[in-house]
């Protein structure tokens, strides 16, 4: 008896696609060239926001840290995705789970809230134009994303915590593609209803909540946009609006359907392939519809890519 209470499980087995051995080789080759795309367009988002002084305003700054997270986010999971993919199914120690969990929480919930946040930041400018210096001054501004950063480390440590400090007795082959809260749960040896009614709550928190804010906001901003007498004002405006929007979409709807689910909801495939929907393409596709297609962006683009064009001449 006093060997079950004890967790006997050192290391734990990710069984990834294995099921589907002939689709390995093409899914390494798509999730590395997703990774590489990634990581270089957050990184040129980060890089110009940085270096042009004309985007130290609180809405391309709400932009950077995004792709701090999205950097950092892909970073934490997807290599561990591609040796799942290289090698078939892969170890991971007790302790590599346990970070990996972390982080994913830590990103994912600092990027719930950034995302209300920024949606904060276009009501703001687009509703009360007069009064957004007032109301998105530097010191908001930085209150805002600390308590984004802050809650995001209270919600992986108070979470990882407790889904780690229940007993792993065996098996230990977790079948995903990473160390994600729900299927690491699912090798837990004792009764987690508690643990389950809590993190149901918490993830309605979470992501429901600014996802409720957001979509009210965004009400309130479509009909000040429809207000506008200037056809340009509303174009660039609807357009800033949807590329926030879709990325909320596309991230809490998919995170939404991975932690909310019951646990014979869907199918372990099905799992992973939601799970690959926040994780591969919402940090993919953010630089494109949100930052590089916005014109100031892209004159800051080209203005850094002229600037060292001439370094390199002279």
């Amino acid at each position: 008896m006093k060997r079950q209470n004890q967790s006997c499980v050192v290391e734990f087995i990710l069984l990834g696609f294995s099921n589907f051995p002939e689709l390995q080789v093409q899914l390494f080759g798509v999730f590395l060239v997703i990774y590489v795309v990634t990581l270089m367009g957050n990184a040129i988002i980060t890089v110009i926001i940085s270096l042009d002084q004309s985007l130290h305003v609180p809405m391309y700054l709400f932009l950077l840290n995004p792709s701090v997270v999205e950097v950092s986010f892909s970073a934490v999971i997807t290599p561990e995705m591609l040796v799942v993919l290289s090698t078939g199914k892969t170890m991971i120690s007790f302790v590599g789970c346990f970070a990996q969990m972390y982080f994913i929480l830590l990103f994912g919930g600092t990027e719930c809230f950034l995302l209300g946040a920024m949606a904060y930041d276009r009501f703001a400018a687009i509703c009360h134009p007069l009064n957004y210096p007032v109301m998105m001054n530097r010191g908001v501004f930085m209150k805002l994303v600390i308590f984004s950063w802050i809650s995001g480390i209270m919600v992986a440590t108070v979470q990882t915590t407790c889904v780690f400090s229940f007993p792993f007795c065996g098996p230990n082959e977790i079948n995903h593609l990473f160390g994600e809260t729900p299927p690491v749960l699912e090798l837990v040896c004792a009764d987690t209803f508690l643990f389950e009614i809590y993190a149901f709550t918490g993830t309605i928190l979470i992501v429901m909540v600014p996802f409720l804010l957001i979509l009210l906001s965004y009400i309130r901003v479509l009909f000040a946009i429809l207000k506008m007498p200037s056809t340009t004002g509303r174009q660039k405006a609807f357009s800033t609006c949807a590329s926030h929007l879709t990325s909320v979409t596309m991230f809490c709807g998919t995170a939404n359907m991975t932690y909310l689910q019951p646990k014979s909801g869907y199918s372990p495939e099905t799992k992973k392939l939601m799970s690959l929907a926040y994780t591969l393409l919402t940090p993919l596709l953010n630089p494109l519809i949100y930052s590089l297609r916005n014109s100031e962006m892209k004159r800051a683009l080209i203005k850094l890519w002229r600037r060292k064009v001439i370094l390199h001449t002279f």
